[in-house]
């Protein structure tokens, strides 16, 4: 179990976990988002870890602060992370940004795609890398990448976007060469909405796994996966 932290802190107000990788040792990073309420602004997410030695079984923080810190890009989010340990270090694809909109009466984050590297699984960097910037005609906000590392050398990546137009997630697609420079394809996804049920409004936070030669994208439905998640299988 992962708790809140002290009051005060980046996490004192909520814990979720985003992305679980092994490293070398046999240790497992398990990366969330810690939530902090605030006042001026409606709320600060940021990156926190719990690590495992035990094969999952229990899992401590090593630090009470964010592994993902503010920075001036970054300076009110810096979380949604996806990790894969990679070649010989730790790669962390996420989301980051340092301003809010105004949209229907309501204040929403705009943040961007961005990138870092590891040697140890905790020290990060002072700010990310920007590898996918918004449409700031029609979007304002991307949510936790999915990367998946093929056999072939490229990668995949899976993701939910927020438009301006309908201000809800929708889940978008990115193919890479070399995990840094990104190609959208948010078409080629193959789904869309419902006409009507529990994804009708959203989806969004696609997880993928792969079993027996067969791809299953995990994804939630309207209001954050508020009624469950469903399953698409990749037929391409």
């Amino acid at each position: 179990m992962i708790d809140v932290g002290v009051p005060g802190t980046f996490d004192d107000h909520g814990v979720v976990p985003v992305s679980v990788v092994k490293a070398q040792d046999g240790r497992v990073f398990l990366y969330y988002v810690g939530f902090e309420l605030c006042r001026a602004v409606r709320y600060r997410l940021f990156t926190g870890l719990a690590i495992s030695e035990d094969n999952e079984r229990s899992f401590y923080k090593p630090q009470a602060t964010p592994v993902l810190e503010r920075s001036t890009a970054e300076l009110y989010f810096w979380c949604g992370s996806h990790a894969l340990y990679d070649a010989g270090r730790f790669r962390l694809w996420c989301v980051g940004g340092r301003s809010w909109l105004e949209l229907g009466h309501k204040s929403v984050p705009i943040y961007d795609m961005k990138y870092l590297e590891s040697e140890d699984g905790l020290t990060w960097g002072s700010t990310g890398k920007t590898i996918m910037p918004l449409d700031p005609t029609r979007e304002h906000g991307f949510r936790r990448p999915y990367v998946v590392a093929k056999s072939d050398g490229d990668y995949e990546m899976f993701y939910s976007v927020r438009s301006l137009e309908h201000q809800n997630y929708r889940l978008g697609y990115a193919t890479s060469l070399d995990g840094l420079s990104w190609r959208r394809r948010d078409s080629e996804i193959g789904i869309e909405p419902s006409a009507e049920g529990w994804d009708s409004e959203a989806q969004c936070f696609p997880a993928v796994l792969s079993v027996e030669r067969q791809q299953y994208m995990f994804y939630n439905g309207n209001n954050f996966g508020e009624s469950g998640f469903g399953a698409a299988i990749r037929t391409g």
